[in-house]
């Protein structure tokens, strides 16, 4: 049996399930209790065992990242109810509205791009010939790419150019050659930033694997080349690369921490409190612990960022980012969060998530 600590129902597993993955290839911290309710006999894997592991018995990482694959599904869920109150279904009419916030927030190339795949997906809908009459008024005015998937291995994406928009079908994966991608939703006019992925992150994966309409958006964040693997090159790099399975795996697992991470960062009630939670949580992501020797970072994100990041409404964003402002350790600088301390950080983060558990 198997339990968190965010009021979930146990799960029970029996033969042929795994426990324990997701700390073992993160390298985080456990985030689940496992209880033996019966006596249990399980074979234990390290992680540097795993790559032998998928190439003497493919079955069981396939297993693995299509469960991993549907817990990000369900904590995806969570994680939008938790942060907004509100929960996005994969229906069509969410490409709209993901269309026309953007028209209406100005940034035209994503919003050209997202109006198009209404249209292809909804010809018929009540807001088609609104898109149409849109699509056609920015399509000139912008440098939207690949607005229909091609058979290139690589593609090119202009910063602000959208690469998939959420609740839309698709069946490639990407790989970051150069540049960053934003992963974000927008729920109730508001825009969410989930993640800000850089070179040699993987995205994408959920609806190569389950074969079910994207759950979040990606947008360049910055000029990017990506890598694109669709399923066909997915099921031969199962079959002949164990260790970029392994990756991916290693990857999954990573974000399903970051969104048990994230819970904890919803239930926080103080907005200039989630900025620092969620800033801490971007060091506890690149393995920064309070042993660290390295007291100065410099993250490549903004006060407003991170008020996307905890789903700040945009009306609280002006006094979230002043306070976080007045904060002695972290000073805002050129797009950047230049952090003085980051044992600090973390400290002060993990003080306000205990605090608010009383």
């Amino acid at each position: 049996m198997k339990s968190n600590g965010n009021n979930d129902a146990p799960i029970t597993y029996g033969p042929g399930d795994f426990v324990g993955v997701v700390p073992c290839m993160s390298g985080h911290l456990q985030i689940e209790s496992a209880i033996a309710t019966t006596d249990v006999v399980a074979i234990s894997v390290r992680k540097e065992q795993y790559p032998d592991l998928i190439a003497q018995n493919t079955p069981i990482a396939l297993k693995i990242i299509k469960s991993f694959a549907n817990r990000m599904r369900t904590m995806n869920q969570m994680l939008t109810k938790a942060t907004l109150n509100s929960v996005v279904t994969d229906d069509r009419n969410q490409i709209f509205k993901v269309a026309h916030f953007y028209e209406k927030t100005s940034r035209y190339d994503i919003a050209a791009y997202a109006y198009y795949q209404y249209l292809k997906t909804r010809p018929e809908g009540e807001s088609a010939e609104f898109a149409k009459k849109h699509f056609v008024s920015l399509k000139p005015r912008t440098h939207a790419v690949y607005y229909e998937p091609t058979d290139e291995q690589t593609r090119e994406y202009p910063k602000e150019t959208m690469i998939f928009t959420e609740a839309q079908s698709g069946s490639d994966m990407f790989i970051i050659q150069r540049g960053e991608v934003a992963i974000s939703k927008v729920v109730n006019g508001e825009e969410v930033t989930l993640a800000v992925l850089k070179k040699g992150d993987m995205f994408g994966e959920m609806a190569l694997i389950e074969n079910k309409p994207r759950s979040a958006s990606a947008i360049a964040h910055s000029d990017c080349v990506l890598m694109v693997i669709n399923r066909s090159n997915f099921n031969q790099m199962v079959a002949t690369q164990p260790q970029l399975i392994a990756k991916l795996t290693t990857t999954l697992a990573e974000r399903l921490w970051s969104m048990y991470r994230q819970l904890d960062n919803a239930a926080l009630t103080e907005p200039v409190e989630k900025l620092v939670d969620i800033l801490s949580l971007q060091a506890e992501k690149q393995k920064i612990t309070l042993n660290t020797s390295n007291h100065n970072m410099v993250f490549d994100l903004t006060p407003k960022d991170l008020a996307n990041m905890c789903g700040l409404p945009s009306h609280l964003h002006p006094k979230a980012i002043h306070d976080f402002g007045q904060l002695s350790n972290y000073r805002p600088e050129n797009g950047k969060i230049i952090v003085k301390d980051v044992q600090e950080l973390i400290k002060q983060a993990a003080f306000y998530r205990k605090n608010n558990a009383k």
